[in-house]
């Protein structure tokens, strides 16, 4: 018990040395017979809160002034205005032949649309498993993740929380690209229609909706990398182990859905339904892939998060 201690279970310690007086030791000893500690129903000590405990505020703010964090959020800011030196300063003056490719300097809305068709395969997916997969692993790999459960933060509270807090970035990213892309678009190549590589086109303000639509369907399409990369933050120690994994299952699944041979075993692909959101550019919109890719995606996501509770409910983390 240290002198504060002491202090406040009514011990003075600045006259006599707990450690050599004898009298002074039996006051602390009567002093702690007398101590008593009120216990709530559920064991608790009176005025402990779980809820008060990591407060999401708190552990936004500290993920914010990460650097890898900053120079992320910073690099998807940078991303558009590379695309637009690309199609400026390029040979071919950016028009390419291959679908997206050739419409992107049509429009503003053409241009978000090329880059999320650039990014929604593989960068958005590494930014969602970047986001989850190194939530508690790094806190493992330092450490600390033994103190915060010692402070005492429920294990269920600390993986909602981390859980939450990774949700919130990942949603900004998402919505941060193509805000950008917009703003850069608007001003180098103007608000007109939208236009699809079938020919269809709809209307500045329709695309703006159908934007809004997009950023959604992405936000819940990737469930399925967020679910993943939680179960794999919480089974190692190693951030890099639970990101490279996540990524690697996205390669993977996107390789086996490129083999036509497959067929209907595609469908069952997590990544099958990655550009459904295409078909938002259109006059006449087909809702059954985005459905089918949003079932997809909550399902494999609430069966990884499951497996990441159980799991983390039980692990030895005193190690």
């Amino acid at each position: 018990m240290s002198p504060r201690d002491t202090t406040d279970i009514g011990v003075n310690t600045n006259d006599h040395d707990v450690h050599t007086d004898p009298a002074a030791l039996d006051q602390l000893a009567e002093a702690t017979e007398h101590e008593t500690v009120e216990v709530q129903p559920d064991g608790s000590v009176v005025g402990y809160r779980a809820r008060r405990t990591l407060r999401l505020r708190v552990e936004l703010v500290r993920q914010l002034r990460r650097r890898r964090v900053q120079l992320l959020l910073g690099f998807l800011v940078l991303l558009p205005f590379i695309l637009w030196a690309a199609f400026t300063f390029g040979e071919d003056g950016g028009r390419q032949s291959g679908g997206f490719v050739d419409l992107a300097t049509a429009s503003a809305p053409n241009f978000v649309v090329f880059a999320l068709f650039a990014t929604s395969s593989f960068l958005l997916p590494m930014i969602v498993a970047l986001f989850f997969g190194d939530t508690i692993a790094s806190e493992a790999s330092w450490s600390s993740l033994k103190y915060l459960l010692a402070m005492p933060i429920p294990r269920h509270r600390l993986m909602r929380q981390k859980a939450v807090t990774s949700g919130l970035l990942s949603l900004f990213a998402i919505t941060l690209l193509p805000g950008v892309a917009l703003v850069v678009g608007i001003v180098f190549y103007g608000t007109g229609e939208a236009i699809s590589p079938t020919g269809d086109a709809i209307a500045f303000d329709q695309s703006m909706i159908a934007l809004v639509l997009t950023i959604c369907y992405l936000a819940v399409h990737l469930l399925w990398v967020a679910g993943l990369a939680l179960f794999l933050t919480v089974s190692t120690d190693a951030p890099l182990g639970a990101v490279g994994g996540t990524v690697l299952v996205a390669i993977l699944s996107q390789i086996l859905d490129q083999i036509t041979a497959l067929e209907g075993l595609r469908n069952y692909l997590p990544t099958h339904y990655a550009f459904a959101w295409s078909d938002l550019i259109s006059t006449d919109i087909d809702w059954s892939n985005m459905a089918a890719g949003a079932f997809s995606a909550v399902t494999y996501g609430a069966f990884f998060g499951l497996l990441a509770w159980r799991r983390f409910r039980t692990k030895d983390i005193t190690s």
